[in-house]
């Protein structure tokens, strides 16, 4: 029976699979809070039970150990399921808010409700995490969802096609797997919301297709994000986090430190510090430690070591173009703004670190305002001078002091860019308001009539009401005659 509803599934075309969604969210089956929970525990079930053999795709298509395919992915999203599935009843219960005098009779909520059906187009770097995250959230609020995995990760898009219809409703939740042909074949059609990870480019390609249906979109960015070390932070400890942060996944995390800014003075002594938490975290030749992964394709492989300038070396640069490796690799930058430092022009995504020279605190702000606003912005120091001056005179996705990457297992606060890193936010409740209308619900009762005091004929008692009672502060006026 299952192998029989898989190969349906499968032959549907993206046209009868957006049609099959809506048909689902118009007969009522995704709006009760029951249903909601049923599919969040379901997949919950799917990543606990299958754990070995979604880290088996995520080794094979980006050579993650299991620790961290856990960490970062599988471990990620149950974490966060058990804490939507604690506080659902609390998010979704109507909102009482108070109304003014003149209608004091009246009762006013916000109630949330479902948009509809979602898409969810995912990448490949984090290609569970990435695919599940947005998916729990649309589903917690009452969606019915279309899911398209990456086909840059082509094992782990696999495995989702195959398990999600065997645990989740398979007539509101749907996998479409394929290329550039399927997207563009959904992107046809009209969702009630897209979410869309990513890169810019094909950002502006979701936009322009979302636009025809007027649909909202939600994109989840990126861009190079700073990380700036002051000459009073703890060094050896800013180094071991930021080899963590940056080589995590091999570099291809989209919050990844994207290069450091500090002074001469600082960047000597952070240099060695480095060199030692790359040998600390992987050992003398990183090619065989089991926790250090390796590039998704041959392409993005070609244009990291390109990027490599091997005369600024501070420790790295080997690379294996038949097993895509690229060891952990740190490098100087001479001229930050030279259009032809590969390094400095575009989002790195990959394990390269570079290190430039900055004056002081006032040249790194400016540094950081002068380029498009970063989806994440790293600062170390011990200084509250410092962090009151990032937190009031920059502006990025986030924010976070002496500490890369962990913003986002923090389940209140919400994970998104601004200006050209993305827009719109999610995780936690945030991605219950995302995916829902915050509907105002407004009852008055029709006796006594209160509205009677707005109404015309404004006599002289109405006037009173109005101006002292109803919007008060009004400046008294003489009624006018009417000839």
């Amino acid at each position: 029976m299952t192998e029989t509803l898989l190969e349906t599934t499968a032959a549907r075309t993206p046209a009868e699979v957006v049609a099959s969604a809506r048909a689902a969210f118009d007969s009522g089956l995704t709006k009760p809070r029951s249903w909601r929970e049923a599919q969040l525990r379901a997949l919950r079930t799917l990543l606990v039970d299958h754990e070995q053999e979604i880290a088996e795709a995520l080794h094979a298509d980006l050579g993650k150990s299991a620790t961290e395919a856990w960490v970062t992915e599988t471990g990620f999203l149950v974490r966060e399921i058990d804490h939507t599935l604690r506080h659902l009843r609390a998010w979704t219960a109507p909102r009482r808010v108070p109304v003014p005098v003149s209608l004091a009779l009246g009762r006013a909520k916000v109630v949330r409700e479902p948009l509809g059906v979602v898409l969810v187009i995912a990448p490949w770097n984090y290609p569970v995490q990435l695919c599940l995250a947005p998916l729990l959230g649309a589903l917690a609020a009452g969606n019915a969802v279309v899911v398209k995995p990456s086909e840059v990760a082509p094992a782990t898009s696999r495995v989702l096609a195959r398990l999600v219809p065997r645990y989740l409703d398979t007539s509101a939740v749907h996998v479409v797997e394929g290329g550039v042909p399927e997207t563009t074949a959904l992107l046809a059609e009209r969702f009630d919301h897209i979410f869309y990870t990513g890169n810019g480019t094909v950002g502006r390609i979701v936009l322009e297709a979302a636009a025809r249906h007027l649909t909202p979109v939600t994109l989840e960015l990126g861009g190079k994000s700073p990380a700036y070390v002051s000459d009073d932070a703890d060094l050896r400890v800013t180094a071991q986090r930021l080899v963590w942060g940056k080589f995590t996944n091999a570099g291809q995390t989209c919050v990844a430190p994207d290069y450091v800014l500090a002074s001469r003075a600082t960047i000597e002594a952070l240099k060695p510090l480095l060199v030692e938490g790359i040998r600390a975290a992987f050992g003398e030749d990183p090619s065989r430690s089991p926790e250090y992964g390796r590039i998704v394709s041959a392409r993005h492989f070609e244009r990291l070591t390109s990027m490599v300038d091997h005369d600024r070396l501070v420790t790295g640069g080997r690379s294996d173009a038949s097993t895509r490796y690229l060891e952990p690799t740190v490098v100087e930058v001479e001229d930050a703004d030279d259009p032809e430092q590969l390094v400095m022009r575009e989002e790195i995504f990959g394990p390269v670190l570079p290190l430039v020279e900055i004056e002081g605190l006032d040249a790194a702000v400016d540094f950081v305002n002068r380029r498009e606003k970063p989806l994440a912005l790293y600062v170390f120091t011990s200084s509250n001078r410092v962090r009151r001056r990032f937190v009031r005179d920059t502006s990025s996705g986030a924010l976070a002091f002496n500490v890369p990457l962990a913003h986002l297992a923090v389940p209140g606060l919400p994970f998104g860019g601004v200006g050209a890193s993305g827009t719109g936010a999610y995780h936690g409740e945030h991605s219950l308001e995302l995916f829902s209308h915050s509907k105002p619900v407004l009852t008055l009762p029709t006796r006594p009539d209160a509205t009677v005091f707005v109404r015309p004929p404004f006599t002289a008692l109405k006037e009173q009401v109005v101006s002292r009672v109803a919007f008060p502060g009004r400046r008294r006026r003489p009624r006018r005659k009417v000839e």
